[in-house]
């Protein structure tokens, strides 16, 4: 039996539905349910359902084979894990927004930027040879330039539209992420006929 932690939320849904079509998964996961684990009917998949900054850890720390993930999360954590198929679910990127009238290169000291990727947007804009002081906020990043708390953000987007409906436009896209299937460097040895198996299925 392999164990995989699932993202909760949509992700975790279109994973299973993934894993079902792939015959990974047999049975239906029940809806609205509480449990935070479930173990597929033929025994072949346990999953575990965590938060999505937690798959990585969860991953590394041998608590499961392997997981599925977002790309951001990956890079923003360093994490030790092997990533060897790209499931090309959950497309977004992350970005940089503000005001209108925002501009990057105007401040003559510290950029505050408000977000829940601090190395990332450290990275981003050491890149660019600007200074910034980064907010760590754990949602509702859009308020944060709004009632004057940072100048700008560095957040995730889909189609745009929570930025529109607050007054702020996208302005560079820092990073592409999808989801991905994440590895322990131990199982991948240990388990290695199963987790092939696993990924040559969702590799085709």
């Amino acid at each position: 039996m392999l164990t995989l932690a699932l993202p909760k939320g949509r992700l975790a849904e279109e994973s299973a539905e993934l894993l079902q079509s792939k015959g990974w998964l047999s049975g239906s996961i029940p809806e609205n349910s509480k449990e935070l684990t479930f173990t597929s009917s033929d025994g072949k998949l346990r999953l575990l359902f965590v938060r999505s900054q937690d798959v990585c850890t969860y991953v590394e720390e041998a608590a499961a084979d392997a997981g599925i993930v977002g790309w951001d999360i990956i890079k923003e954590g360093g994490y030790d894990l092997i990533a060897p198929v790209d499931l090309k679910l959950g497309a977004c990127r992350l970005s940089l927004a503000g005001h209108s009238d925002f501009d990057l290169y105007a401040k003559k000291s510290k950029v505050r930027v408000a977000t829940k990727y601090p190395n990332l947007t450290k990275d981003y804009f050491f890149s660019k040879g600007i200074s910034c002081e980064v907010i760590k906020l754990y949602g509702s990043i859009e308020l944060a330039p709004i009632v004057g708390l940072s100048d700008c953000i560095v957040d995730l987007v889909s189609t745009g539209g929570t930025l529109k409906a607050n007054g702020l436009k996208e302005i560079e896209a820092i990073l592409y992420s999808t989801a991905r299937l994440v590895c322990n460097r131990s199982a991948f040895y240990h388990k290695h006929l199963e987790l092939r198996s696993l990924i040559e299925s969702l590799e085709n």
